[in-house]
């Protein structure tokens, strides 16, 4: 498993965070998914062999919000 915190913008509700942090958690390969929106972070624990980081951010994006 791979740790890594994203930097997302864009994110201000309880609603922000439940879209993200259900479609993320959705992928296949995806342990945990954790938005902090005081600090407009993402934290994803995934198995890279399964899902790349690049269908990570996708996904985020797709939702409308702009990952660093």
């Amino acid at each position: 498993m791979e740790k890594i915190i994203l930097k997302v913008n864009g994110m201000s509700c309880g609603h922000c965070v439940n879209s993200i942090e259900g479609s993320v958690g959705e992928l296949q390969g995806v342990n945990s998914v954790k938005v902090n929106l005081a600090e407009g972070t993402v934290d994803v624990e995934f198995n890279p062999a399964e899902v790349p980081l690049s269908k990570i951010k996708e996904t985020i994006d797709d939702h409308g919000y702009d990952v660093e």
